[in-house]
C-alpha cells in the first residue's frame, strides 16, 4: 500500500471518528433534549440514553426534568376587607411542554420572571376575594389551591406545569405593624396606669380601715382600762374603809407612816416644816411619851 493510499485511509478514518463522535449525544436521567436544525426544532427527547443527531446541521438544547423552584419577591396585596398584607410566596414548577418553553421563554431566568408576573397576579385576584381571617383558617388550603389553577391556566401555554404554590409568610405592610405596636403599648400603658391606681386606692383602704381599727382597739382598751382602775379604786375604797371604820387611830397613824416613808426615802431630802404641823403630830407624841 502507497503511503498516499495510508494518508487517504487515514483522513477518512478520522473523518468518520469525528462525526460519529459529533452525531452522538448522552441524554441523561434529569435532563429532557431538543434537537435544532438550522436553529429550529427538529426533535423532543425526553428518554434518557445514547442518541444520534446530523453531526453539522443539528444542535441540542438541554432544559431540566426536575421539578424547579421559583421564588417571587414579596407583594402587597389588600384583602376585601380592606386590610393590607404583605405576601412572600414560593412556587414549584417543571417543564413538560419543551417545544412550547422554547418558542416562548426560551431559558429558565425568563420563566421565572414571567412566572414571578403570573403568581403575583394570582395572589391578588385571589386574596382580594378573602378576608384575614380566611387566610389565617383552614380556608387558605383552598385559597392556594385556586392560586394554583390560575397560575396553571396562564403558565400552561409557556409549557409550563405549576405543582406547587404556598405562602411563605404574611405580614402586615412596616407602617401598619408600627402603628399597631404603638395601639397596643399605649394599650398597655392604659391598663398600667388603671391598675396602679387602683392599686393606690386598694391602699389608701387598707390603711384607712388599719387606722380606723388601731383607733377603735385603743379606744377599747383605754376604755377597758379605765373601767379596771376604777374597779381597782372602789375596791381600793372600800378596803379603807372597811380598815379606817375599824380602827380610826391606827388608820391615821398607817398613812402617817407612809407618808413619813415617802418623804424621807432619800437621804438627801431635807424637809422645812412648823413644829406645829400636823405632820409631825406623831413624832410630838412619841417625844412627850419619853
Amino acid at each position: 500500500m502507497t503511503e498516499g493510499k495510508i494518508l487517504t485511509l487515514a483522513l477518512v478514518l478520522l473523518s468518520t471518528i469525528l462525526l460519529v463522535a459529533t452525531s452522538v449525544f448522552t441524554v441523561k436521567e434529569n435532563e429532557q433534549v431538543m434537537v435544532l436544525r438550522f436553529g429550529n426544532p427538529k426533535d423532543q427527547i425526553t428518554e434518557p440514553g445514547l442518541h444520534f443527531k446530523l453531526s453539522a446541521l443539528d444542535q441540542t438544547l438541554t432544559f431540566e426534568k426536575r421539578i424547579l423552584n421559583v421564588d417571587p419577591p414579596s407583594e402587597e396585596v389588600l384583602l376585601v376587607d380592606q386590610k393590607r398584607l404583605v405576601v412572600d410566596s414560593f412556587a414549584r414548577y417543571k417543564i413538560v411542554g419543551m417545544l412550547d418553553f422554547f418558542k416562548n421563554l426560551g431559558t429558565e431566568a425568563t420563566a421565572q420572571q414571567r412566572l414571578y408576573n403570573i403568581i403575583n397576579s394570582a395572589l391578588k385576584s385571589e386574596m382580594g376575594k378573602s378576608t384575614l381571617q380566611d387566610i389565617l383558617s383552614t380556608k387558605r388550603d383552598t385559597l392556594m389551591e385556586n392560586v394554583q389553577a390560575t397560575v396553571n391556566a396562564e403558565a400552561k401555554r409557556f409549557g409550563i406545569e405549576v405543582v406547587d404554590v404556598r405562602i411563605v409568610r404574611a405580614d402586615l405592610p412596616e407602617q401598619v405593624t408600627q402603628a399597631t405596636f404603638d395601639r397596643m403599648k399605649s394599650e398597655r400603658e392604659r391598663e398600667a396606669r388603671e391598675a396602679r391606681a387602683e392599686g393606690e386606692q386598694l391602699a389608701i383602704e387598707i390603711r384607712s380601715k388599719a387606722d380606723k381599727d388601731r383607733t377603735v382597739l385603743i379606744s377599747e382598751a383605754k376604755k377597758e382600762s379605765e373601767i379596771l382602775r376604777g374597779q381597782g379604786d372602789q375596791a381600793a375604797i372600800e378596803i379603807y374603809g372597811k380598815a379606817f371604820s375599824q380602827d380610826a387611830k391606827f388608820y391615821a397613824f398607817y398613812r402617817s407612816l407612809e407618808g413619813y416613808r415617802k418623804s424621807l426615802a432619800d437621804p438627801e431630802t431635807t424637809l422645812l416644816i412648823s413644829p406645829n404641823s400636823d405632820f409631825l403630830k406623831y413624832f410630838k407624841s412619841g417625844m412627850k411619851t419619853e
